[in-house]
């Protein structure tokens, strides 16, 4: 059985409940292999990019549960911050400074200087844990289970999968989303929001934009069963909604 949660982005209190929805069905599930698939862009935009750290390290310990955390295109520009602090100012256009805000770290105006960008990005590097480090450190670019390929953006058109660039398979969009050919595996990617699920005969997109719209989403495949699992903000509350995913 594998479960795999579409872009996060910050968004711990819809994480935490669907990662505890997706523990219960792990446990009781009665499959001799249970894997969780993250998709990537677990930092930015939303308000708690810490707290989603760390509540996926603590699901990691879990030891009957393998646990794969792709790279997005997020995480990737919070780590170049870490050694160029020349990025700080585009990064935190889209994101980073809600990222800075969730560890305790004032995000300087887009106009500071470059001492205040490079305190920043000082003050980010203490601020993260070893288990932080570790969690960035194992991301993967991609991965193949079965009939499916998991990567954060997509693949691009005409390359075999083994032999996609990392830099595409965290930040591609459209010559991925808009060709019409298949690839050899069914694609499950994030990174591009779409109002719904999507489905079709050579990808499935799991980014509902948790962070504007209060809705993540977790794909639950078993067999050649596909099922959909998400947590939806409602006023206060997180409300947890199931149901089949079939082909559009």
């Amino acid at each position: 059985m594998v479960w795999v949660i579409g872009d996060i982005h910050g968004t711990v209190d819809l994480l935490r409940p669907l990662l505890e929805a997706i523990g219960e069905d792990l446990d009781r599930g009665g499959a001799t292999r249970r894997v969780l698939v993250c998709l990537g862009d677990y930092v930015d935009r939303g308000p708690d990019s810490r707290g989603v750290l760390d509540s996926l390290i603590a699901f990691a310990r879990r030891p009957e549960v393998e646990t794969y955390f792709l790279r997005g295109n997020h995480e990737d520009r919070m780590e170049a911050f870490l050694t160029d602090p020349d990025v700080g100012p585009a990064w935190c256009d889209y994101g980073g400074r809600e990222t800075l805000g969730s560890f305790g770290i004032a995000p300087p105006a887009r106009s500071a200087g470059r001492d205040v960008w490079e305190a920043a990005s000082a003050a980010l590097d203490i601020a993260l844990s070893p288990e932080h480090r570790a969690f960035l450190a194992a991301q993967k670019y991609s991965l193949t289970l079965g009939d499916y390929f998991f990567c954060h953006a997509g693949a691009e058109p005409g390359t075999p999968l083994d032999r996609q660039d990392p830099e595409q398979l965290m930040w591609i969009r459209r010559r991925f989303t808009d060709h019409p050919d298949p690839f050899e595996k069914m694609i499950v990617h994030g990174h591009t929001p779409v109002p719904e699920v999507h489905i079709d005969h050579r990808r499935i997109a799991l980014d509902t934009g948790a962070y504007a719209t209060g809705v993540l989403s977790a794909l639950r495949l078993k067999g050649e069963d596909r099922g959909l699992l998400q947590a939806v903000r409602a006023g206060t509350s997180i409300d947890l909604r199931r149901r089949p995913l079939k082909r559009l």
